[in-house]
């Protein structure tokens, strides 16, 4: 039998009657095809439909299972999300922007007050003590005694006598020294009394965390990285409160843990704030002269080297003055560029090995005179003498 056939004799048909929509008097009949109640094809589907439907819940069911049980928590937090936007929103940018300074400086603290490698103080094999070199110090030492360099009027030890309270003396020494990167005594001397002026009257731990960073900037616009400078500024008095108790701590170690410190400014304001002698601090004309003078076995490439080497042979009571003795030297006749050799001692005794000849520059200079000749009317002749 054909499938025609087959289907035909498991189906019942029915006939609709309703009405034509064209005309009110014709009859249209339409054919409905049925399953039987009770044929084999219907229950097969019904049988089929209900098989998938269980499967279905059952799969449900177990994806449940796999969800955490927190449908509220789930639900809530795009709401509190939405809500801290709209709060978030509302708020000034200033405000905003004074969040996340504080935000950001609080972190930066934070992480500062990692431990850090210790800071090396000694070398396992001592440099030599260089040849005459205490007979270089003391000629240097006379010469500087006759001079007067920016350092010895504005220098780190200068700005303590600003202030009157012990703490904030030992603040605005360190504030000196890191301002002094980079920058001559001059600008830096400017700048502190400046910054004492715009942030209260008194460079205070209180003062510098209180003043807003365009204030602080303004004031030390002049110094050189002036930009990192300032936050240096307020990320390092805001470990003082939180870790050192408002105060400049006593170790070079603790020191080099602040923000924009490093050794040569720790050793100085050990030496000036606490008047502590634990090192020398190394910097740039520190480094520069003492390669000049051939010191080292092995020219020195960073300050680091430089003081490490000096440490190990210089007698420990003069770690303290060889940076400003140096410091002024530099200033005044050993410059980094066109060294005064003509007037320095070292030179002229031939104990410098790196003394330069310099020569005086001979200009023509030109002798005019007038010669008025007498005449009806008054005639000047100019005559130009070479001398």
């Amino acid at each position: 039998m054909s499938s025609l056939k087959r289907s035909l004799s498991t189906r019942e048909t029915r006939f609709t009657a309703r009405q034509s929509p064209y005309h009110s008097s014709v009859t249209l009949l339409e054919a409905e095809a049925q399953d039987p109640p009770d044929s084999p094809r219907r229950s097969k589907r019904i049988k089929t439909e209900i098989a998938v439907k269980e499967e279905v819940e059952e799969r449900i069911a177990d994806l449940e299972d796999l969800i955490p049980n927190t449908p509220q928590k789930t639900k809530a937090k795009p709401r509190a999300t939405k809500i801290k936007k709209e709060v978030v929103e509302k708020v000034e940018e200033d405000d905003v922007s004074a969040v996340k300074t504080e935000r950001s400086l609080t972190t930066s603290a934070k992480k500062g007050a990692k431990k850090q490698k210790p800071i090396q103080q000694s070398l396992d094999v001592p440099h030599p003590a260089p040849e005459r070199w205490r007979e270089v110090y003391d000629l240097i030492k006379e010469m500087r005694s006759t001079v007067v360099a920016p350092v010895d009027t504005m220098g780190c030890e200068q700005s303590k006598f600003g202030e009157t309270e012990p703490t904030n003396r030992r603040f605005a020494t360190l504030v000196s020294l890191m301002l002094s990167s980079q920058t001559k005594e001059e600008v830096i001397d400017a700048a502190v009394s400046k910054l004492r002026a715009a942030i209260g009257g008194a460079i205070s731990i209180e003062n510098m965390i209180n003043a807003e960073d365009s204030v602080i900037s303004e004031a030390i616009g002049k110094v050189g990285f002036w930009r990192r400078k300032t936050v240096y500024l307020k990320q390092t008095a805001i470990r003082l409160r939180d870790h050192f108790d408002s105060d400049v701590p006593k170790t070079v170690d603790e020191l080099c843990s602040l923000p924009g410190v490093g050794p040569k400014m720790a050793f100085l304001t050990l030496q000036v704030a606490w008047d502590l002698n634990e090192g020398i601090g190394v910097n740039g004309h520190v480094h520069r002269i003492t390669n000049r003078f051939k010191w080292h076995i092995k020219p020195t490439k960073t300050p680091e080297e430089t003081r490490l080497n000096l440490q190990s042979w210089l007698p420990k009571e003069l770690h303290r003055e060889i940076n400003y003795m140096l410091v002024g030297f530099g200033q005044v006749i050993c410059l980094p560029v066109g060294p005064r050799c003509d007037q320095c001692t070292l030179s002229v005794k031939g104990l410098c090995p790196s003394a330069q000849n310099v020569t005086k520059k001979t200009t023509k200079t030109k002798k005019v005179t007038a010669v008025e000749k007498a005449s009806a009317e008054p005639e000047v002749e100019i005559a130009v003498e070479e001398e």
